[in-house]
């Protein structure tokens, strides 16, 4: 229970109504009138005092994914919504076609809710869903604040099946919120909102190898029908998404391998975690020794791994002008099993007893990612997603609300 601690002098409160404003979000206030007695013995109104109705609800963090379509975002959510505990499942009796995921203790929101046009209006435009004139961030900015501070908003849903802007959803503030998708750090006044952010980066070579291997195995795609798709969408990721990577908290790198030497294939993957130093609330994860540098090949006889084998490198570092860590595994496990001989070495990955990692990761071992770093990494960040929220609820529990003068 938050505990709200108002100093007053007779003051009558009053709660009012709850209030739907323009911008699809609900009001709940706290109204304490303050009154004064004439010489004749009537009352008159002299001023006023309003608080926000505010509870654990109202204590929302929010956590920013960004990342390019088919690069991981949905795989990373549900390993996120895991941590916490509890399925994330669509909200319940709504839309069928929605994209929220809610769950005990997190919501998901996808920001492709915010396209200010359907599929049929970008075509007519010229425009992509990676251009920010196809976006109402105005909205979007206006929501997700809402949301943080403890107010429900009817969120707008795109529905990915038809093209279309379906009706509203009402979405109500979860402890944990995090909106996910192609801008989520593009508008500073939403960046700001954000409690951390992740940036999932995949190469180019990578991005084309898996395109190819789900497109051609799984649609029937030709070769030079997947090029065109990648080079349609390329000025726009440039332009629009790729620049986001420099305001992460986290950033989640994947590349080709460089232990088979000009591999382009996409299987064997080489995985960095590059983590800002200086956050609040966030201790970077280290190999060995913090702010050493580290190369280590993991003993065969302790770590079962086929060939090429595995690598792991830990050392600091500047990403965008910012101190990093890096954490970075080249290869991949062929035991999730033996994980722990590994997870042991690591630091600072905020488990809350030994071997936590490596069950989580058995516990999704069918999910895309588990046997490399690209799993092991999303694990650990969804880790000291949990301990940043823990950190940030007990430092607000300690601060009083105040009450401001209406």
């Amino acid at each position: 229970m938050a505990i709200c601690t108002v100093y007053t002098t007779q003051l009558n409160p009053t709660c009012s109504s709850i209030s739907k404003t323009h911008s699809g979000f609900h009001q709940k206030q706290l109204v304490f009138y303050k009154k004064t007695t004439s010489r004749r013995g009537s009352i008159s109104t002299s001023s006023s005092y309003v608080i926000r109705c505010a509870g654990v609800e109202s204590q929302t963090i929010v956590i920013g994914l960004a990342a390019d379509s088919g690069c991981g975002k949905s795989t990373f959510m549900r390993r996120l919504t895991s941590v916490f505990g509890g399925a994330a499942e669509p909200p319940k009796g709504g839309n069928p076609d929605s994209n929220t995921l809610i769950s005990d203790t997190t919501t998901v929101i996808c920001l492709d809710d915010y396209h200010s046009l359907d599929r049929t209006g970008r075509k007519e435009k010229g425009v992509t869903a990676l251009d920010p004139r196809a976006n109402d961030f105005d909205l979007m900015y206006k929501q997700v604040k809402a949301l943080k501070q403890g107010t429900p908003v009817d969120k707008p849903i795109y529905n990915h099946v038809t093209g279309l802007l379906d009706p509203p959803e009402l979405i109500k503030p979860p402890k944990i919120l995090v909106i996910e998708g192609l801008h989520p750090m593009f508008d500073p006044r939403v960046r700001d909102l954000l409690d951390f952010s992740i940036y999932l980066d995949i190469s180019n070579e990578v991005k084309f190898a898996w395109k190819i291997q789900r497109d051609m195995a799984e649609r029937g795609h030709s070769l030079e029908s997947i090029k065109a798709s990648i080079e349609a969408r390329k000025p726009d990721f440039d332009a629009f998404i790729d620049p986001q990577k420099q305001y992460a908290d986290a950033v989640i790198e994947v590349l080709p391998t460089q232990l088979i030497p000009g591999d382009n294939e996409g299987k064997v993957l080489r995985v960095r975690l590059i983590m800002k130093e200086g956050v609040e609330y966030f201790s970077p994860v280290y190999l060995f020794d913090e702010g050493s540098t580290i190369s280590w090949i993991p003993c065969g006889r302790k770590l079962t791994c086929s060939y090429p084998g595995i690598k792991f490198t830990y050392g600091p570092d500047t990403y965008f002008g910012h101190e990093v860590s890096v954490l970075e595994m080249d290869g991949q496990f062929d035991r999730l099993d033996e994980l722990i001989y590994v997870e042991s070495h690591l630091s600072n990955i905020s488990t809350k007893f030994y071997g936590e990692v490596t069950q989580q990761m058995l516990k999704h071992s069918d999910f895309p990612g588990s046997n490399n770093g690209t799993g092991l990494f999303q694990t650990i960040v969804g880790l000291k997603i949990r301990d940043l929220f823990e950190q940030i609820i007990a430092t607000k529990a300690q601060t009083p609300v105040k009450a401001g003068k209406a």
